[in-house]
Parts: C-alpha cells; sequence; structure tokens
C-alpha cells in the first residue's frame, strides 16, 4: 500500500513525505520531480510555454501512470483537478489530505510567480485555495491538520494513523 499526500502548494508535502517515508522505511516519489523528469524542464516553464491546461494533462497522465508500492508519493497541490489521477493514487493508497490554514500557505509561498503553480488567469492564491479545499477534503482519506504544529509532530500523527490501520 502506498501513502498519498495531498494539500496546497506550501503546506509541507514534500518534507513532511521524506520523513515520513524514512520513519516508516517505504520509498518516496515527488509526483512534481517525476514531472520535471519527464518532461526535461521544471513545471512553471511547462505552464509558462504552455498554458495550465496543458500543464495540468502532463500531471494527469504522468501520475496516472505510476506504478509505485510501498511508497510515500508527495503530489503537486493541483492533482486534485484531475479525478483519473486521484482514482489511480487511490487504487493502491492512503490519501492524506495535509490541512494548512490559508494565512499559513500566504506567508509560506513566498515564491508564487516561479513555483510552478497552477492559477487560472485572474484568480488570486486566495481563490485557489477556497477553490481546491473541497477536493482535497473529497480526495482524502484523513485529514492531518498541520497548524500549529512541528514537522514531527505532523509525522508522529501520520505513523500513528497508519500503524493503527495496519493492526485493524
Amino acid at each position: 500500500m502506498n501513502i498519498v499526500l495531498i494539500g496546497m502548494s506550501g503546506a509541507g508535502k514534500s518534507t513532511l513525505g521524506v520523513l515520513l517515508a524514512k520513519a516508516l522505511g517505504m520509498n518516496y516519489v515527488d509526483t512534481d520531480v517525476v514531472m520535471q523528469q519527464r518532461e526535461g524542464r521544471l513545471l512553471q516553464h511547462i505552464i509558462d510555454e504552455h498554458g495550465t491546461d496543458a500543464f495540468m494533462d502532463i500531471e494527469e497522465k504522468a501520475v496516472s501512470e505510476l506504478q509505485l508500492t510501498n511508497c510515500v508519493i508527495a503530489t503537486g497541490g493541483s492533482v486534485v483537478y484531475s479525478e483519473k489521477a486521484m482514482h489511480a493514487l487511490g487504487q493502491n493508497g492512503h490519501i492524506f489530505y495535509l490541512h494548512v490554514p490559508y494565512e499559513e500557505i500566504a506567508k509560506r509561498l513566498v515564491n508564487i510567480t516561479t513555483r510552478g503553480i497552477v492559477f487560472k488567469q485572474g484568480n488570486s492564491l486566495q481563490d485557489v485555495y477556497e477553490e481546491r479545499l473541497p477536493l482535497y477534503m473529497k480526495y482524502s482519506d484523513t485529514t492531518i491538520d498541520c497548524s500549529s504544529k512541528d514537522i514531527e509532530q505532523c509525522v508522529r500523527e501520520m505513523v500513528e494513523h497508519v500503524q493503527q490501520s495496519r493492526l485493524r
């Protein structure tokens, strides 16, 4: 079984994913890195050169074709726009939504124009946050509230949840 991390850019999916994989003795994959390797360029370059629709098509294809087991998978924040990709991730995985309040996300994302974040033209970060929140809730099996917690506390909470579910 895999563990899948979803949430906004800046929520800590990559950071927590590496530590969670170490704590559980699992492999680790970051789907943003997979996309960059497949395309041979940075995420922001894909968006700048081909637009957000093409980016999301590339993301859906890359994520849907993953064949992983015993892996912690950190996803891009926009993966929840693809029902196909989310179905593929959920087939053999437990999906954790890493919830961080908007105010904290806004503080963390200082490199918003170079980070490779999918924005519809005219939308603000808050618009994106509010649009994605119901999708994160829809696709997650478990929500981890990461507000007012340090990295170790969030990892510990996920480890405990995984260990409890393995005992069932």
